[in-house]
Formats: C-alpha cells, sequence, structure tokens
C-alpha cells in the first residue's frame, strides 16, 4: 500500500514536472520554436482545436515561423487565432501559409518574462509540495489504521521526501535554463 501510493505521488509529480516545460516553453525567447504555439486553440468548424492538428510548423531561419495548414479553409480562423494568442505574434498571410517574423525582445520585456517564468516554477513547486502532502496524510492514515507499520511508514515518507526534492530541483533547473536562454542576447 505504501509503495502505490509513492507510485502515484512519483506519478503526479512527474507530470507536474512536464506541465512547467510545457509552459516554459510556450514562453517565447528571442529565437522563433513552435513552441511557443503549443497552447494556442483555433476554432475550426465550432470546435477548439490545438493549433497542432491543423497545421505544420517550420522555422526557416531564428526570427521566422512558416505554418502551413492541412486545410487552407482554416487558413483565416488560424490567423485570428494567432493574432489573439498571448504570444503577440503579427501573422501574414499569402494564401498559402502563415508567416510570423519575431521580433526583438527588448531588455525590459525579457525581465518581463523571467518573472512569468518564475511565477509559473513557483507555481509547479506548489503542486508538487501538494502532490507530497497529500501523500504524507495518505501514509500517515496507513500507519494509524494499522495497515502498515510505523517503521515502514517512516520509510516512505522518506523516500516521498527525496522524491520530491528530486522533482522541486528539477523544476529548479528548468527555470535556470530558461531564465539563461531569456536573457541571452
Amino acid at each position: 500500500m505504501i509503495e502505490e501510493t509513492l507510485l502515484e505521488a512519483g506519478d503526479k509529480m512527474d507530470k507536474a514536472v512536464e506541465v512547467a516545460k510545457e509552459d516554459f516553453a510556450s514562453i517565447r525567447t528571442g529565437r522563433a520554436t513552435p513552441g511557443l504555439y503549443n497552447k494556442v486553440m483555433v476554432e475550426y468548424y465550432g470546435t477548439p482545436t490545438p493549433l497542432q492538428q491543423l497545421a505544420s510548423f517550420a522555422v526557416p531561419d531564428a526570427r521566422t515561423i512558416l505554418i502551413t495548414p492541412y486545410d487552407k479553409t482554416a487558413l483565416r480562423d488560424i490567423e485570428r487565432a494567432l493574432s489573439d494568442s498571448e504570444v503577440g505574434a503579427n501573422p501574414s498571410n499569402d494564401g498559402n501559409v502563415i508567416r510570423i517574423t519575431i521580433p526583438d525582445l527588448t531588455q525590459e520585456r525579457r525581465k518581463e518574462y523571467v518573472k512569468i517564468v518564475k511565477s509559473k516554477g513557483e507555481e509547479a513547486k506548489i503542486s508538487i509540495r501538494n502532490i507530497r502532502r497529500k501523500a504524507k496524510e495518505t501514509l500517515d492514515r496507513l500507519v494509524k489504521d494499522g495497515e502498515a507499520g510505523e517503521d515502514e511508514g517512516s520509510r516512505g515518507e522518506k523516500e516521498l521526501d527525496a522524491m520530491t526534492k528530486q522533482h522541486v530541483d528539477g523544476i529548479d533547473e528548468l527555470l535556470k535554463r530558461k531564465e539563461a536562454e531569456l536573457l541571452e542576447v
């Protein structure tokens, strides 16, 4: 029962780290990457659809992204979704592809993005700590109900703490890399 609790907590913590990676990827740096548009939803035949399902991406140079829709009729919808997105893109449409030129980031804007990244990192760490708290409550309940011995409970708690530290350190490492990437001119 303790092992199941630890496995479940580990899986949830892994998912929290993945969500943080996706959040960090959606924050733009000075380079053009398709990851900027991971969270863009396009109204396609009345249904919100992720942009990746509607188009292919190409990055011909460091400042340009080409988006080629699989269905040419969705071109206007994709362009509208890109314009309305938080990424701050100015798409231009030539009838076949959408071209997005990423402008240079100012130092002030870079610092704003660093603040956003730090807040998203802190949210991920809070999520991991909440998972730890719930797992610890489960472990304590198992010991209290007599389903596990106190030694097993404390061993499980130590494993849980080590797992939590490992995942929080992973978030910190991702945060440090993204911050360096943002501040790089």
